[in-house]
């Protein structure tokens, strides 16, 4: 991991968009200070596309949809996006209703499995808001061990879901979506781009081990300071690292990408 400074200029010129974690990304202390929204606002102001790709439920995402200055959110690791279309939030779903119906159910149940059988496991406080995942708190309100986490994470993959660990909770869910697969997803349903053929021109921030896919596929990758915390667990490590942890960290990405001498028209010919 380099040094945040040493994001060459010129690939941050080209820079069109920033897909984003929340938690311990965006927010400090569970909340996203004002420095955060000023830097949301100033990349959408200066034409780029902002879009945070979370593991947060969709009911805990609605009010931020409405109020950040954002293109939407993707919740549910990749499951649903809300989109704000003039006051109004539109949701879109990746599984059709008999499939969400389905999972929902099987999910509950294991949830109340994991509970059952790890000592100390809760379901989230933001569980009621959950429709395609299910969460258990591990830093949030509760804690668990490394050896608990460990333990749900293995409770739900025997299970056959997907697992993956946050850096307050561990979420699970069934269908073949993540966080990649949903930036992808909304980049093209909703800006009808192919993500894939503009990596160089997007990056991506984040914090803990479930943004690893994220750190892998994009070139333009980077960890806020707080990463630092999970590094000896991440299999690919964000290509770079601010000074400043959580929503400072952000603040600090989007200073470096609208400094002096940015250009997306320059870099980007037709984007």
């Amino acid at each position: 991991m380099k040094p945040l400074q040493e994001w060459p200029a010129a690939e941050r010129a080209g820079i069109v968009g920033v897909l984003t974690d929340i938690d311990d990304t965006l927010t400090t202390n569970h909340a996203v200070t004002p420095d955060v929204i000023a830097a949301l606002g100033a990349l959408r102001a200066a034409g780029l596309h902002v879009i945070p790709v979370t593991g947060r439920p969709v009911g805990w995402s609605e009010p931020f949809a409405l109020q950040w200055p954002v293109d939407a959110i993707v919740a549910e690791n990749g499951a649903v996006a809300l989109v704000n279309e003039g006051g109004r939030l539109k949701k879109i779903y990746i599984q059709d209703e008999a499939t969400r119906r389905a999972n929902f159910a099987r999910m509950q149940q294991v949830a109340q499995r994991v509970v059952r059988e790890v000592p100390g496991a809760t379901i989230s406080q933001d569980s009621p808001g959950r429709e395609t995942d299910i969460a258990i708190d591990h830093s949030e309100f509760a804690h668990l061990p490394q050896d608990a986490i460990a333990r749900v994470v293995a409770l739900m993959r025997q299970e056959g879901m997907n697992a993956t660990v946050s850096s307050i909770h561990v979420n699970g869910w069934y269908g073949g979506h993540n966080k990649l697969a949903g930036a992808r997803w909304i980049v093209r349903e909703l800006l009808g781009r192919d993500l894939d053929a503009e990596l160089q021109h997007w990056a991506y921030v984040g914090d803990s081990t479930n943004d690893v896919l994220m750190f892998e596929h994009f070139p333009h990758s980077v960890g806020v300071a707080n990463i630092r915390r999970f590094v000896d667990q991440l299999a690919f490590k964000p290509r770079y690292v601010t000074a400043g942890e959580r929503g400072a960290g952000f603040a600090e990405v989007a200073r470096a990408i609208l400094s002096p001498g940015h250009s997306r028209a320059g870099g980007n010919p037709g984007l």
